[in-house]
């Protein structure tokens, strides 16, 4: 059997390490997913309408010269109150096909729908996604039982957000739930929130 786990990182570099010790420990990069914001244009890559290689492993976009597993096929998509995201992976594929409407049963967003339709709470998902939104990085794992512990222990190793402390955090600056026709925050905004984030 395999589960699902998720973790929310509030830097692409600690995601992207928290991905590299998953590979390390034994999980197929087919089996991990990642989506960062980049609303202020770190990755710098033509946008990519290849989402359906994301679900085979390959990932979408270009290959980032001489970096192996996932993190060699990111490439950038648009996600509905996101924005622009660099992703790869089965869950990038998932909530592209939400986002189009390809998927049936999608929860308010694509992000958020691709989630649900793996198995994170309806709550979590919605605090996930504005984690995205506020310029966080997603990763999602389908990892077989024996391998559970170490892969739990791989994210909190690379200061994985608290999900439960950053939902209330967010609810109590007046957000209820993320919205995807909502405006994508500024490259400003996203700065200001990383900030924020780092802090706390």
């Amino acid at each position: 059997m395999t589960q699902t786990i998720t973790a929310l990182f509030d830097t692409y570099e600690q995601a992207s390490s928290a991905v590299a010790e998953l590979e390390r420990i034994g999980v197929p990069h087919a089996d991990i997913s990642m989506v960062a914001n980049n609303v202020d244009g770190w990755y710098d890559e033509r946008p990519s309408d290849a989402a359906e290689d994301a679900g085979a492993g390959a990932g979408i976009g270009a290959a980032l010269g001489g970096v192996g597993g996932l993190l060699a096929g990111l490439g950038i998509m648009a996600i509905p109150g996101v924005g622009p995201v660099v992703a790869a992976g089965w869950l990038a594929a998932t909530a592209a096909g939400a986002a189009t409407g390809a998927v049936a049963g999608a929860a308010a967003g694509g992000l958020v729908g691709a989630m649900t339709q793996n198995g994170v709470s309806e709550s979590d998902a919605h605090v996930y996604a504005e984690g995205v939104r506020r310029g966080g990085t997603l990763v999602t794992a389908r990892v077989p039982d024996d391998k559970l512990p170490s892969a739990n222990e791989a994210l909190s190793r690379f200061r994985r957000v608290d999900i439960g402390a950053r939902g209330t955090y967010y609810r109590d600056s007046g957000w209820s739930r993320f919205d995807s026709s909502a405006p994508t925050y500024t490259p400003e905004e996203i700065a200001r929130e990383r900030d924020l984030s780092l802090r706390r």
